[in-house]
């Protein structure tokens, strides 16, 4: 049987205490003047008073959620029944009777049995990016061959037009021939067109030949950290990793309205999957202001903690005056980049990939760059969040971080995906106190072909997030939107179960590496919280804490596998205030 939805309830205004008392005393001393004694009458004064006391002491609060299996998400993982929210933060949670006896409010949530958890936070993801692609780019995800991404194109240019045809998310991994795709088709339907299209994981463009043409590339360039694909003595419309910039960077420039508009609309996508907190990896000043601007006026509610792209105009605004802080925004951390992605083999692996000998991957930049960074973030007690994929650049970063920390510290430096690890380097985790930030859906995407390129030795420290979190105790989880979908309940799915929505493989993809249920309802929210050193205002329901909440129809700790699968969100709450509900 169906669960009904969420019942938001007015509650009735109280009784005038006082006075109803009052005249009820006055109609029963008239009423038995010749029968009360003087005993009987001081008895129901006293009552009288006891009942205005008592009555008086009840609070007022803007909120109350009662009725509901809330998953505190605290220290000894409680879970209660109520909870009473006044500015916008939580002032008490326990059971119904505890809560009604306590407090008042003119706003009453019956969560009718629903499941209450902390606001989802979303460590690793790209907001602002993803903004920009639902107002820019066809969606090419899940695309079978590069005809049917013809067909999306010609479709997409043809409803909005364009300077540029931009596309996302396109996979070979997908593909009957699980090969790059070259520039042939692109220029015979549109020859006078710039055309980029953006693979799933980032690291890697394709583009048409109207593209290369305009920003001068050619097949003898060299990209220091990138690879422009050359055959037949032509570049064939592929480049890796930095050498997407050679393109990118002629691709008009939108508006800050435009921009606007974009991390509205990737905002309300967010909160009907239960989205309160996200870090967006990698962004620039004018980006982080426009952010700001949007938080100050209301519109733009989402918290965000904010990771800086390595500029200058980023060290001098932000980096060299030391963290900024609000209610709803974070800035404390410089993302870096040490090698590509394993989908496009630009990840940096200690040996040669299985399946492509001759490479091994590709070093963003040289060793002299990240140290000067580091060194300027452990100045000013900013964190370093460094993209690393393969062994050979977990490896790097891991001895990079060591030689600035040396030692056990409370930093919270951070390697975002540890996706490859080699077994002599797990310890450095700890020995460093390095934060390892996972993305669990990347294990569920990758697995199908992640051993022919790494493997079946390599495979064995890949996506090792049980081991990774016995380096700490602890770690992040995020999507890495929208290289993966937005939805953290995926994320939720992938890190317990470890198979495809049709679960393969039976029993769970080196299922001993994943995470329990109650690890991995941690890992997107508290925890993702601690990693931004914002577990003192958000990531749990407590006393003291933002009223950060979403109100599910599953039970996540108990639910099968299916049932995980299909949760939905009920509802969506931002400091007390409700910012999504499902019709």
């Amino acid at each position: 049987m169906a669960i009904p939805d969420t019942e938001v309830k007015k509650a009735p205004k109280p009784i005038n205490n006082i006075h109803w008392l009052l005249n009820l005393f006055i109609f029963t001393m008239v009423s038995n003047q010749n029968k009360m004694d003087k005993f009987s009458g001081l008895v129901f004064i006293v009552f009288i008073f006891i009942s205005m006391n008592s009555c008086s002491q009840k609070e007022t609060v803007d909120l109350i959620v009662k009725n509901g299996k809330i998953y505190t998400v605290d220290e000894k993982f409680s879970v209660a029944e109520s909870f009473a929210v006044k500015d916008g933060k939580i002032i008490a949670i326990g059971n119904v009777k505890e809560i009604s006896e306590k407090y008042n409010s003119k706003v009453i949530i019956d969560a009718s049995g629903k499941f209450v958890y902390p606001g989802l936070n979303d460590a690793h993801c790209h907001f602002n990016g993803y903004g920009m692609n639902l107002l820019q780019y066809a969606d090419l995800r899940g695309t079978e061959s590069p005809e049917e991404i013809y067909q999306i194109l010609k479709e997409h240019h043809e409803k909005f037009g364009g300077e540029w045809i931009l596309g996302r998310s396109w996979d070979q991994n997908d593909w009957v021939v699980k090969e790059f795709p070259d520039k042939a088709g692109l220029d015979e339907l549109f020859p006078d067109i710039p055309v980029y299209l953006v693979r799933v994981d980032g690291h890697a463009g394709w583009c048409n030949s109207k593209a290369l043409e305009i920003a001068g590339v050619t097949t003898d360039l060299k990209v220091q950290g990138g690879e422009v694909i050359v055959k037949n003595g032509e570049p064939t419309g592929i480049l890796i990793d930095r050498a997407e910039g050679l393109v990118m960077q002629y691709i008009p420039d939108v508006t800050s309205e435009q921009q606007a508009k974009g991390l509205l609309a990737a905002q309300q996508n967010c909160f009907e999957v239960g989205l309160t907190s996200v870090t967006d990896c990698g962004v620039g000043k004018s980006t982080v202001l426009l952010m700001d601007r949007l938080q100050n006026d209301g519109s733009l509610k989402m918290r965000i903690n904010a990771m800086l792209s390595p500029s200058e105009d980023n060290f001098d605004h932000f980096v060299k005056t030391g963290i900024y802080k609000t209610d709803r925004l974070m800035v404390n951390t410089i993302k870096l980049y040490a090698d590509g992605a394993l989908g496009s083999r630009g990840a940096l692996m200690l040996e040669d990939y299985s399946d492509d000998p001759g490479n091994s991957g590709s070093q963003m930049a040289d060793k002299e760059y990240y140290d000067k960074i580091c060194q300027l973030a452990y100045d000013n007690n900013y964190i370093v969040a460094t993209h690393a994929i393969g062994d050979g650049g977990n490896r790097l970063v891991l001895d990079m971080y060591g030689k600035v920390l040396k030692e056990k510290n409370d930093r919270r430096w951070r390697i975002e995906h540890s996706q490859i690890i080699h077994s002599d380097d797990f310890q450095k985790f700890g020995k460093f106190s390095i934060v390892p930030s996972i993305q669990a859906t990347h294990c569920t995407s990758d697995m199908y072909w992640a051993e022919d390129r790494v493997g079946v030795d390599r495979i064995k420290g890949a996506y090792a997030y049980q081991t990774l979190l016995n380096q700490l105790g602890w770690l992040p989880n995020g999507t890495d939107f929208p290289v993966e979908q937005i939805d953290p309940l995926l994320t939720f799915y992938a890190s317990a179960f470890r198979t495809d929505a049709k679960g393969w493989p039976e029993g769970g993809w080196q299922i001993d590496e994943g995470l329990t249920r109650e690890q991995t309802l941690r890992s997107i929210t508290i925890w993702g919280a601690k990693a931004s050193f914002e577990e003192n205002e958000k990531g749990s329901l407590e006393t003291g804490k933002w009223a950060d909440f979403v109100i599910l129809d599953t039970d996540l700790m108990e639910a099968g596998r299916k049932d995980v699968l299909n949760a939905k969100v009920v509802s969506t709450w931002i400091g007390g205030e409700k910012v999504f509900e499902k019709n």
